[in-house]
């Protein structure tokens, strides 16, 4: 039987989205600390309305609240860990020099690569080509094991949008990811995430300084986010909070310091991060 962790079966009780049916949730750290928030458009006068503890589940509020323009965004969740999943469109694929993959290829990224909207990408000086990639993202909401892709949404929180940055160049030497996906900074998540999106066909566009790079949809997904949420739970267990980076399109390139690099996934809207060089 398919479990949402503590033998609890998935059948049960109201989906991740459900119980945050439209909210826009995000992480700020304001005058008064670092919270969760609900993110609250009024008539353009956004304000950042703190959650007490966390967002799973049924969210209750403190009463305190901010205007969006006093705080500083932060990456939206403090994911355990972050799920990627590899040439997952075929036009990457084929600009890579392989085959698209006929089940998903996926890899881990640490959570210490986190960073959140406005952070700086850090290029390390022992790479010489550093390469931006557009992400949708998933947010997983609750804890899920062996998940049918029918009921990913019973686990979703909501979706956000990724730059799995990479050293390309140490990604060919070493013949396996891990050292060039996972340096500190390589992990921009954000600005906030949605919780009420439907993410089968989402225009996706990387700039770099303004010049359009990647431009593609999720429709051309080879492995849907249902099929992806079904693959990463017959492996490990889910937790709340778990990221799951979905593939990049076609047109990845590199990124060096001096620039600035967007992502923008329509209905969510855009993540941008300046590139700098790591300093001695």
């Amino acid at each position: 039987m398919e479990t949402t962790g503590e033998d609890t079966p998935l059948a049960g009780g109201k989906s991740a989205a459900d119980r945050l049916t439209g909210m826009r949730l995000g992480r700020i750290a304001s005058p008064d600390g670092v919270a969760f928030v609900a993110i609250e458009d009024a008539e353009g006068d956004a304000r950042a309305r703190e959650i007490a503890e966390h967002p799973f589940g049924t969210p209750t509020f403190t009463g305190r609240s901010w205007p969006l323009a006093d705080v500083r965004l932060l990456a939206p969740i403090l994911a355990t860990k972050v799920i990627c999943v590899g040439k997952n469109y075929a036009a990457h694929a084929a600009e890579m020099g392989g085959t698209a993959p006929e089940q998903p290829v996926i890899f881990l990224k640490p959570n210490t690569s986190i960073i959140g909207p406005g952070a700086a990408i850090v290029v390390p000086p022992s790479s010489n080509e550093v390469h931006y990639e557009g992400e949708l993202a998933v947010v997983i909401g609750r804890p899920c094991k062996d998940v049918p892709a029918a009921r990913a949404a019973d686990v979703i929180l909501g979706y956000t949008i990724a730059n799995d940055v990479t050293a390309r160049d140490q990604q060919r030497l070493d013949g396996q990811w891990t050292r060039a996906k996972s340096y500190d900074t390589f992990c921009p998540l954000g600005p906030w995430i949605e919780t009420d999106i439907d993410p089968g066909d989402l225009e996706i566009t990387t700039t770099v300084d303004g010049e359009t790079k990647q431009h593609s949809r999720t429709s051309l997904l080879l492995h849907s986010v249902g099929e992806l949420v079904e693959w990463a739970s017959t492996i490990m267990t889910l937790l709340p909070g778990d990221v799951i980076l979905t593939g990049t399109p076609e047109g990845v390139g590199p990124i060096v310091a001096g620039q600035s690099v967007s992502v923008t996934v329509t209905g969510i809207g855009t993540l941008t991060n300046p590139v700098a060089a790591k300093k001695n």
